[in-house]
């Protein structure tokens, strides 16, 4: 087991990484000594795959287990669904001693953590990310959010878990293309910070898509690494942070665009990662050959790389909603190189269009 501690002074937590050790999850848990209930946040699928383990795993702690569902897909990451919670939560009666478990992708990661802030004014939470997506990024660093039907993620909080528990083996349940949406965060990281993750994915591509497990550790562990260096640094994603959301900006426009159902998060960065590459190229910021390597490595990996068809207007507009938006000014990372990237607070809308219609 792999073991990264992200510092963040009374908030700071582990992220574990490992195989096999969700029956032993309760042992991790320790630190959570006034904990005398938990209810595990999950969906029907991943309750019937991991659910039995986990809560078996967190009773040899001594803690009392119930578990609620919530549908599956972006589609149920609202207030409506988190209601659910809710009222699970306020009807059996629970305190703020209180352990939320969020065993799932990023959906239910994200939700739990919403409602784990706000619930009591804050109950303690703790990740169980169950996808490649999740297990790199959302479970990782304190964002939590639920979507509104003109954003994702407009509804949220900055709220840190108490342990972040990255079980290796569930990915063994994951659908492929699942599996191939989570490499795009990792793709991400590779441009944003460091161009040896970048060129390792270029190197072992045929190895990582059949999971193999020394490939998937390092990975997960260079990304986990990444990521929590730049939350230490940037909490509350003030300024530094935000080269996190590389692709995001037009990403998530793709995703609200076609109502979070067409594509999966992933799926829609992956889109983003390109178009920011092509925008940093037209306003001089980065090399063609650049593109063409990201673009390249979008697609080795299964990615979609073309945007959906929507007019310019559209996804201007979209991206204007975007909680990333700046003083009603577009906002993108754009890349100057792989491992460099910039923050441009506002890019102008005739470049935007320019290359949206490329």
């Amino acid at each position: 087991m792999k073991k990264l501690t992200i510092d963040l002074a009374d908030r700071s937590y582990d992220i574990l990484i490992g195989r096999n050790f969700l029956p032993r999850l309760g042992d991790h848990c320790s630190h959570l000594k006034s904990v005398h209930r938990a209810l595990i946040v999950t969906n029907p699928v991943i309750n019937q795959l991991y659910g039995k383990i986990v809560t078996e795993g967190l009773r040899s702690a001594g803690m009392n287990i119930e578990c609620v569902e919530i549908p599956e897909g972006e589609t149920h990451k609202t207030l409506q669904d988190a209601q659910i919670v809710y009222d699970h939560l306020i009807e059996n009666q629970y305190d703020r001693n209180t352990l939320l478990v969020a065993l799932g992708g990023g959906v239910i990661g994200d939700m739990a953590g919403f409602i784990a802030a706000t619930f009591l004014r804050g109950v303690p939470f703790i990740q169980v990310p169950t996808t490649l997506l999740s297990q790199v990024d959302s479970s990782v660093g304190g964002k939590t959010a639920v979507n509104h039907p003109k954003g994702k993620n407009l509804i949220g909080a900055f709220y840190q878990p108490r342990l972040v528990a990255i079980d290796l083996d569930t990915l063994g349940s994951l659908p492929p293309e699942e599996f191939r949406a989570g490499m795009a965060e990792i793709i991400k990281y590779g441009i944003i910070e460091d161009p040896e993750l970048f060129t390792f994915l270029e190197k072992n591509a045929e190895k990582i898509l059949a999971q193999d497990t020394q490939c998937l550790a390092s990975i997960i562990e260079t990304s986990c690494a990444i990521k929590a260096k730049v939350v230490e640094q940037d909490e509350r994603e003030s300024n530094y942070r935000m080269i996190l959301n590389f692709g995001h900006t037009l990403g998530h426009a793709v995703e609200a665009l076609t109502h979070y159902a067409r594509f999966k998060h992933g799926e829609a960065i992956a889109i983003g990662m390109v178009y920011a590459a092509r925008l940093s190229a037209h306003l001089g910021k980065c090399s063609e050959a650049v593109v063409l390597r990201i673009k390249s490595l979008v697609e080795r990996y299964g990615l979609p790389s073309q945007l959906p068809d929507f007019s310019a207007k559209e996804y201007i507009e979209s991206m204007y909603r975007d909680k990333k938006a700046h003083d009603k000014n577009i906002r993108f990372i754009l890349v100057k190189d792989i491992g460099s990237v910039e923050i441009v607070d506002r890019v102008a809308e005739a470049d935007i269009q320019k290359v949206l219609a490329s």
